[in-house]
């Protein structure tokens, strides 16, 4: 992150290769996870918990952008906000039609992207994004014992290609992550994740001042 400040103020000496703006998106959430079986203190099967959906998610904030040459640095700010829908079977009354249960998450993204731009228009781009939490409400607090141990950052990375033009920026990303997704669940003091960590498509559009 250090990085992307000292380069957008050595390169923001000059203008023309220097542009700041506002940007706004939209996001899929992709989580291919099993479902997870939580158990009493008998270690009796209690309840069954899956992913009925990823919804899409919406971002906007801040970005800079600085070149030098054909290499550019494109870091953002970016209020990010996003939800999943759950199914929850209880086990111990022989649930046939699974509980939706909806919970919302919001953070603040910090991807710093760098690349080439090809004929001053096409960017091929790829860096770290940082994820700060902010806030979430969830309705799995309808379940007995639920807690929750959000971490207060996590990071992983972003990769794709984007298009400038006139004023406009144009990305579409793919980003990875590097923790197992439902890593805050927490049932009566056991602590619970899927196996496999969320993945995003992010596309936005920003416009330079």
């Amino acid at each position: 992150m250090l990085l992307g400040v000292f380069a957008v103020s050595l390169f923001a000496q000059n203008k023309k290769k220097f542009k700041f703006g506002i940007r706004g998106g939209v996001s899929t959430t992709e989580i291919t996870a099993d479902q997870l079986l939580v158990t009493n203190a008998e270690d009796m099967d209690r309840l069954q918990l899956g992913i009925q959906e990823a919804n899409y998610g919406y971002h906007f904030g801040l970005f800079a952008q600085a070149r030098a040459g054909s290499f550019f640095i494109q870091p953002e700010v970016l209020f990010n906000s996003n939800s999943v829908d759950f199914k929850v079977v209880d086990l111990t009354v022989n649930q046939t039609v699974p509980d939706i249960l909806n919970e919302k998450y919001q953070y603040l993204d910090i991807p710093v992207m760098i690349g080439f731009k090809l004929f001053n228009t096409i960017r091929l781009q790829g860096g770290p994004v940082g994820h700060v939490y902010l806030n979430n409400s969830s309705q799995l607090f309808d379940i007995e014992g639920y807690e929750e141990e959000f971490e207060q950052f996590t990071y992983g990375y972003q990769a794709g290609v984007g298009i400038d033009f006139w004023k406009f920026v144009i990305d579409v990303k793919y980003e990875g992550n590097f923790n197992n997704f439902g890593n805050h669940i927490v049932i009566d003091g056991q602590s619970y994740e899927f196996n496999q960590s969320p993945t995003r498509l992010v596309a936005s559009v920003g416009i330079a001042f």
